[in-house]
């Protein structure tokens, strides 16, 4: 383990809360000097964004005292759990690029040892079996500023109590007819001390327990008892815990023996902007139709900006950004989106693709010749070299770089006007070809073969520098351009009578290009290879296409953050 003087030395920015408190403990031998966290999600749905930056803290604390770190599934309701869920999420954590070893759990492994666990608590005195419906329970508890009453079955003796409790568990109950509760305070300012329920009735079929069981441990139970058994020393939880924690310590006092106990430390949630984090929300965007499935691009499921074109360096980059607070706060997704660009920017090859083809026929080139010109792959890492790329003729210039009236500050190809070619030569916009619409359907150019390479010996310079693609070469591919699914920056908070927050979604999150033009280097693109598009953005290749039919790129991050300018000028346009 790193010697709290070598810990100090290694790092570049102060110790967060979280790191203070165990490195405090470190230094008074608490639990005999071990660090050992756990990732305990619920397989209920996808991880998202959120569970990220949770895993990044609970498996990087780990690593940086030389701890451990468990890979738990809080499976205690079978109603929701679904295998799928569980692969998904150690897909998840996997490429992150964190490991759990051979400490991979369940709750349900310990379903046994927590019946014992609630067996001792009611011959303790500390629970008993309630005859209350749940929504008698939820009514009695009375409210923050009013105790709660006290249940009749509450004084029942331990025998009576140990005896329902068995009979529970064989199955003799309805659902809802009865529950077992902790006897702990109905008056308590604290609403989570005021008897929780532990034990609910569940005529269902567990995953990996079969029908063994059909009373299941609550979470505030189960959640405490598998830190301690698993021998967990800090149980790192997100702020709506807080309140629970008094309750987590209640249960360990009662059942624990020795020395030893977690200590439960809470910390803020993500929370990002122009995104919902719920994942009741996020199920519902899922079931109800409007995106295609969990790891939809738009979705902020770890799957999702996986398929996006995220990167694990660039989500680790952005928690370690984000930081450890002790306040609910909301980021800007644009920190999220700048990350990948500056990540990206180091590691992604260029090449050039026109989404919006226009065909240029250069006259003066002789009609037979082909050549291939140098193009530098990454101008941040020269180790990446250079590739050729092809060029004739005819080639594909985006539409939008070219106009017959231009306006002012316009610098592309206009009539007259000289551009330069990346990576190729000097052209001259000569005259267009128009089809019965009106439309142009081709622009005509000459070309000056001494500017070979983009570089014009005279030293004459021209502001505009365009990508394009050799038709000739040109390889067909689809673009999905996606942005962000929701146009509000706080989606959870519409407030409009008769509004969900799905009123908000925004109907341009997707935009599919089927015939954008590419040079032929991206042939060889395997699902989920990463590129900057000249001038476009960085985009990846679909993780579902099939190469050998046609390439698929989703847009991972545009080059800059054009949202930001959008609200720059709307804000603008409200102080006029």
């Amino acid at each position: 383990m790193a010697s709290n003087e070598s810990k100090e030395e290694g790092k570049r920015r102060p110790l967060n809360f979280i790191e203070q408190i165990v490195e405090e403990d470190l230094k008074n031998n608490r639990n005999n000097g071990r660090v050992h966290t756990r990732f305990p999600p619920e397989p209920n749905g996808f991880l998202h964004i959120g569970h990220a930056k949770s895993i990044c803290l609970n498996f990087g604390i780990a690593e940086d005292y030389g701890g451990k770190t468990n890979l738990r599934f809080d499976d205690t309701n079978p109603l929701k759990e679904e295998q799928k869920y569980i692969d998904s999420i150690k897909e998840d954590v996997h490429w992150l690029g964190f490991d759990w070893e051979d400490r991979e759990y369940y709750a349900s492994d310990y379903f046994e040892q927590l019946y014992e666990f609630a067996v001792k608590l009611i011959k303790q005195g500390n629970a008993y079996v309630c005859e209350l419906t749940p929504e008698e329970v939820k009514n009695t508890r009375g409210t923050p500023t009013e105790p709660g009453k006290e249940s009749p079955y509450r004084d029942r003796p331990i025998e009576e109590n140990l005896d329902l409790f068995r009979r529970m568990r064989e199955g003799e109950f309805e659902e809802g007819s009865c529950q077992l509760r902790a006897k702990i305070d109905m008056s308590s300012p604290n609403m989570q001390m005021r008897d929780p329920i532990l034990y609910r009735i569940r005529h269902i079929a567990h995953p990996r327990t079969g029908d063994k069981w059909c009373i299941y441990p609550m979470y505030d139970f189960a959640h405490g008892q598998s830190d301690y058994i698993e021998g967990i020393t800090h149980s790192l939880c997100t702020l709506e815990f807080e309140n629970h924690r008094p309750l987590y310590d209640w249960f360990l006092d009662k059942i624990a023996e020795g020395d030893y106990r977690p200590k439960q430390i809470e910390f803020a949630r993500l929370n990002l902007s122009f995104t919902v984090m719920s994942k009741r929300k996020l199920l519902e965007l899922v079931n109800e139709g409007y995106v295609d499935g969990w790891d939809d691009p738009r979705m902020p499921t770890i799957s999702g900006i996986r398929r996006r074109g995220y990167t694990p360096g660039s989500i680790r980059e952005f928690s370690e950004k984000v930081g450890i607070a002790k306040r609910d706060n909301v980021i800007d997704v644009a920190l999220l989106e700048n990350s990948l660009r500056e990540d990206l920017n180091k590691t992604a090859q260029r090449v050039m693709t026109v989404l919006d083809p226009v065909k240029v026929v250069i006259t003066n080139y002789p009609e037979d010749q082909e050549e291939e010109l140098d193009a530098v792959n990454n101008p941040e890492d020269e180790n990446m070299g250079m590739r050729k790329v092809p060029f004739s003729r005819e080639i594909y210039i985006e539409r939008d770089d070219f106009r017959e009236d231009p306006p002012k500050k316009f610098f592309r190809l206009a009539p007259g006007r000289e551009v330069r070619l990346r990576y190729a030569y000097y052209i001259t916009c000569q005259g267009v070809v128009k089809d019965e619409f009106g439309e142009i359907t081709e622009i005509r150019c000459t070309y000056d073969p001494e500017t070979k390479g983009g570089q014009s010996p005279d030293g004459r310079k021209v502001k505009g520098t365009l990508h394009w693609v050799s038709s000739k070469h040109a390889l067909p591919v689809e673009v999905r351009q996606y942005d962000r699914l929701f146009m509000d920056e706080s989606p959870d908070k519409i407030k409009e009578e008769g509004k969900d927050f799905k009123s908000n979604l925004n109907p341009d999150s997707l935009h599919i290009i089927e015939n954008a033009m590419a040079e032929p280097f991206l042939k060889d693109a395997k699902p989920e290879d990463k590129f900057q598009f000249e001038r476009k953005g960085y985009f990846c290749v679909d993780r579902y296409c099939k190469p050998q039919e046609k390439l698929i790129f989703n847009r991972a991050v545009t080059l800059k953050d054009t949202w930001a300018k959008i609200a720059k000028q709307q804000q603008q346009g409200k102080k006029k």
